[in-house]
């Protein structure tokens, strides 16, 4: 059996996120998706700091990585959140700016969704509307909203999916339904 292979990616492990207040977004992230925090990899107590971290990460001098967690969010990426303390930061990124501009949770309830992430500090864009173009179809509907630290992320919900499908060259992911929680937990 060979072990070779080719170098392709299987798909996207995780996205990263920097942000003010690393507990903040690890709290609105249970509270809004039913995110799960799986562990801190940097702590405040043993930062990474310095040139070799500021040559891995990209960083400008000075920069300082106080926290990094990983939170696991359904049947997806995992979400990398870093808190960062260093010279020059700005605020999150606007949709028109380069670079990752969301990203987006894949819903069956939207207007449930987009409940939830209201109640745990998020804000709306919009009310939640019909797909446009290819992806219109019964259910399929979407909605910006931009969390607490001012980063976009899309609320998602596309059940019909046969328009796009049946021209695209294979078929567009979609999570699998989520677990039935245990213990009480509304995750």
């Amino acid at each position: 059996m060979s072990t070779e292979h080719s170098g392709l990616p299987r798909g996207i492990d995780h996205v990263g996120v920097t942000v003010p207040d690393i507990n903040a977004a690890i709290r609105f992230l249970e509270e809004a998706f039913g995110a799960v925090a799986l562990y801190r990899n940097v702590t405040r107590t043993k930062p990474q700091k310095g040139p070799e971290t500021e040559k891995i990460l990209g960083l400008p001098q000075g920069t300082a990585v106080i926290e990094m967690c990983m939170m696991a969010l359904g049947h997806g990426p995992g979400i990398e959140l870093f808190e960062m303390k260093g010279p020059d930061q700005r605020e999150a990124a606007r949709p028109c700016d380069w670079g990752l501009q969301h990203f987006a949770v894949y819903v069956d309830d939207i207007h449930a969704a987009c409940h939830r992430f209201q109640k745990a500090g998020g804000t709306l864009l919009t009310e939640p509307q019909g797909q446009p173009s290819l992806e219109a179809a019964p259910g399929n509907m979407f909605c910006y909203g931009r969390t607490p630290w001012g980063m976009i992320v899309e609320l998602i919900s596309t059940p019909h999916q046969e328009r796009f499908n049946d021209i695209a060259p294979m078929d567009r992911y979609q999570p699998p339904p989520r677990a039935t929680p245990n213990k009480g937990s509304d995750a």
